[in-house]
């Protein structure tokens, strides 16, 4: 191709389409998340309200992650074949109105079918953005984008008690719910109304030279589920299914139960409490957005791209694991909660990270796929940390059970370096 752009100049009308998509992509992820934890926040008062038992309120509190994960698989291959702009405007409905629904049940079982919808429809939210960061960004500078759209979630969760409580105390729990799922219809129009993938026929020859660097944009295989079968006959795909069920996990041990274990474990005041579980998220933030940008320096100076992209998720896990132990076994609070930080920074570079790896490894026609696949094994994680951790803490103490997340972890991480070598080749082999 002639004339190619040097590395790093962004056409301007790429540009201003490059960051229409990342403001919404954060702007959905946020509401997303500020769903996901409506049920935490509100979780006393909806106890009282319906009567639950705390049994009753751990299974409805696993209700989305497991149609979340199940959904992950077809949702993939859906937003490669669709593309992302119906498939989240779609699931940005969907998951509205299941939101909505929340605010208005009465009965464990229609809470339960709420929270299962929610995830259903939710499930399209990263697939897509991992599709949208590979159509208009070039391979190598998916890092920073990829990182900016997965600070979403920890803003969502450092938000959601800031937000919701103060409305919950004005109002009640019902319209924590109605709230949020309003602001999930409105981005859906908004989204649909100003998203689109480029097209190749309407870009100058300079735009395309930048969104190529390096490879061909010309008619790819149509995603199918035959395509996405062929995925999982990948040793990578193995590799960042296994490596993310370890990142999740350990993620989702310190989401799940990090106020209940310093007040348990930790004897910490209720009131303190609430400051002390806040600041990893925002460090969590942080981590995500830092990450997106040192995954592109690590990748430009590396021998590859998935080398690049595997190098700095592989880095951050070890972090998480090497600061989970003394997180785990240290006798001032204080310093279990800068630990802590540290390792919820890192699992969010971690997450960033990962997402970038997909964008890397999947065929150009099946990122959406890979990406979800990925998911998949992470959000199984996810839905078993809080039961696995709940059960050791329950039958010895937390210092086992955030051992056990430091060991799986680990293991998550070796799988990323043993197994993640290459990129996928298009005819998925």
């Amino acid at each position: 191709m002639n004339a190619s752009p040097s590395y790093g100049i962004t056409p301007p009308r790429i540009r201003r389409r490059q960051t229409i998509a990342l403001v919404l992509l954060v702007v959905t992820g946020v509401i997303n998340y500020l769903d996901r934890a409506t049920l935490a926040v509100a979780n006393e008062f909806i106890r009282a309200d319906l009567g639950l038992s705390l049994g009753e309120m751990g299974l409805l509190l696993s209700a989305f992650s497991w149609s979340y994960a199940l959904c992950q698989l077809p949702v993939g291959v859906l937003v490669d074949k669709i593309g992302p702009r119906w498939l989240l405007g779609m699931g940005l409905v969907v998951w509205s109105l299941a939101q909505a629904a929340g605010g208005l049940v009465s009965s464990f079982g229609w809470f339960v079918l709420a929270r299962v919808v929610l995830g259903i429809g939710e499930a399209p939210q990263f697939p897509a953005a991992a599709r949208v960061v590979s159509n208009w960004f070039p391979l190598r500078a998916r890092g920073t984008p990829t990182g900016i759209y997965n600070s979403a979630s920890p803003l969502g969760f450092a938000l959601a008690p800031l937000c919701l409580s103060p409305l919950i105390a004005a109002t009640s729990w019902h319209w924590a719910f109605f709230v949020t799922g309003a602001l999930g219809i409105v981005a859906a129009v908004v989204w649909v109304m100003l998203y689109r993938d480029p097209v190749r026929e309407e870009l100058t020859e300079a735009e395309r030279a930048y969104l190529d660097e390096g490879q061909s944009l010309e008619a790819a295989p149509k995603a199918g589920f035959a395509s996405w079968r062929a995925l999982f006959r990948q040793r990578a795909t193995w590799g960042m299914l296994l490596g993310f069920f370890g990142s999740v996990y350990l993620n989702w041990v310190f989401l799940t139960w990090l106020p209940g274990y310093l007040r348990t474990e930790r004897h910490m005041d209720v009131a303190y409490v609430g400051v002390a579980a806040t600041i990893p998220f925002l460090c969590g933030f942080a981590g995500a957005l830092t990450a997106g940008w040192a995954s592109d320096q690590i990748t430009k100076r590396a021998a590859s791209t998935v080398t690049g992209r595997r190098t700095a998720v592989v880095l951050a896990m070890l972090g998480m694991v090497a600061f989970t132990i003394p997180a785990a076994l240290v006798e001032s609070n204080t310093a279990a909660i800068a630990c802590i930080s540290i390792v919820i920074f890192l699992a969010n570079a971690a997450s960033a990270c990962s997402w970038s790896l997909a964008t890397a490894v999947a065929p150009r026609s099946r990122v959406a796929s890979l990406g979800a696949i990925q998911n998949f094994g992470g959000f199984v994680g996810g839905a078993l940390a809080p039961i696995f951790t709940g059960y050791i803490a329950q039958s010895w103490s937390f210092v086992p059970a955030l051992l056990t997340g430091a060991a799986i972890a680990f293991a998550g991480a070796m799988a990323y370096q043993f197994l993640v070598l290459a990129p996928i080749p298009e005819q998925g082999g």
